[in-house]
């Protein structure tokens, strides 16, 4: 009789463990099927110091943002360990092993990420990393060079944990944050080349990773560090070191695939150097995210407030501005007072004719001493020496009215996301 009931005892044991096995089965079957409604928007951001951070104290916590929206937003491993990057593998493998968070910046990823959740459908994913290298060229940043490589094996690996799971993966664009090691560096590159090739090699790569047929656009901020070149004169007519911002401001006006964000002088420097602070981060995130929704929704909004067009009547410069979100300002509040709020008109024998600035709805009107001919119009090419950041780097007073109504919010203060005018260097024809 013992053995029966022994017998009995173990027979239905092996019938809970068949019953168990077969529950988890099922569960992992429609977990399956359930996970191929999952549709993951993966947007890096690539470039030197501004893109990792450095130096900007974190706003963001890292477990609030692993669960907002649903823990929607995740790395490139898909899942929720941020904060941590490092080019060498071991060490990157020890600082997650360890939880070593010391260098885990405020990263722009973090409010573009989260505007995007809480714009985009439940069963959408949004993926973001950081890459590049601080104090680095863009010549040092390109195919083959070691951020490069990091770069796309991140976006592989992110790929494959999509794939795996049966989630669709699209990248739909890329934030480019680099040039202040361009600017005051002198390497004798031609800036616009190496950005071209830089970015078709990126959309070829990740095409050739991912399979979608969409090219990947290009969402560009603008450096601003011209005063901590050795050589920055503004009042030089011949100014080398607006080449990189002025062709970051040309390849938003003039190529389809990339669009703005915005510039980096309207916030502030640590130690007025050149890394922007955690709330300048957290700023230029959200309109980072403005610009990637549209990509993603396929809308054709102007971002970015810059010039479309100069001409010359008589001793006036006139000046027709791309404005997103009118009326324009000047505003010598969130950025301090710049002579000429930030405009001047330079001669061939190196001289500012400025006489005075007018607004006139969606134009500007300068009036000068002189006729411009041949001059130079400039925005924002001033600053004082090695000097960067709204008080006292290069910098001008020009915004339209977007942060009215758009803000980010830290520690219960709300503060305005307005476009702040490109900062600009075009010769008068």
């Amino acid at each position: 009789m013992q053995r029966f009931i022994s017998f009995l005892c173990i027979f239905a044991s092996m019938k809970v463990k068949i019953l168990i096995t077969l529950l988890t089965i099922l569960s992992l079957f429609s977990c399956r099927k359930s996970e191929k409604l999952k549709t993951v928007i993966c947007i890096p951001v690539y470039g030197q110091s501004l893109a990792l951070g450095i130096d900007a104290d974190r706003i963001t916590n890292l477990d609030s943002l692993s669960n907002y929206a649903d823990g929607r937003i995740v790395t490139e491993n898909l899942d929720h360990q941020f904060g941590y990057y490092n080019l060498d593998k071991t060490k990157l493998f020890l600082q997650k092993l360890f939880h070593y968070q010391k260098h885990a910046y405020e990263l722009t990823s973090y409010s573009m990420a989260q505007y995007l959740a809480s714009n985009t459908g439940r069963d959408t994913l949004i993926c973001i990393f950081a890459g590049g290298q601080d104090g680095t060229i863009i010549a040092e940043l390109g195919k083959g060079s070691i951020p490069y490589e990091k770069l796309i094996r991140d976006i592989k690996t992110a790929y494959q944990s999509a794939n795996e799971r049966g989630w669709d993966f699209i990248i739909p664009a890329l934030c480019w944050m680099q040039g202040e090691t361009d600017v005051n560096s002198y390497p004798g590159t031609n800036y616009q080349e190496l950005l071209l090739k830089l970015t078709n090699d990126i959309n070829h790569d990740i095409k050739q990773i991912t399979g979608q047929e969409k090219d990947i656009e290009i969402i560009c901020y603008q450096t601003n560090a011209l005063a901590r070149a050795e050589h920055f004169n503004p009042m030089a007519y011949e100014c080398p070191e607006t080449e990189v911002p002025q062709t970051q401001l040309e390849m938003i006006r003039e190529h389809k695939t990339f669009h703005a964000s915005g510039p980096m002088y309207p916030y502030d420097c640590v130690n007025d150097i050149i890394h922007i602070d955690g709330l300048g981060q957290k700023s230029h995130g959200m309109l980072a995210g403005l610009a990637a929704l549209d990509i993603i929704q396929q809308k054709d909004n102007k971002r970015g407030l810059y010039p479309l067009k100069i001409k010359t009547k008589d001793a006036e410069v006139i000046i027709e501005l791309q404005v997103p979100c009118p009326p324009l300002v000047i505003d010598t509040i969130q950025v301090a007072k710049a002579d000429c709020y930030g405009f001047s008109v330079i001669t061939p024998d190196n001289r500012n004719i400025v006489k005075s600035i007018a607004l006139h709805g969606d134009t500007l009107h300068i009036l000068c001493t002189e006729k411009p001919l041949n001059c130079r119009v400039r925005y924002a090419v001033n600053g004082e020496y090695m000097k960067s950041g709204r008080l006292h780097g290069p910098r001008g007073n020009l915004r339209d009215s977007q942060g009215d109504s758009l803000k980010v919010t830290v520690s219960n203060h709300d503060y305005p996301v307005h476009n702040w005018c490109y900062q600009f260097d075009i010769r008068i024809e």
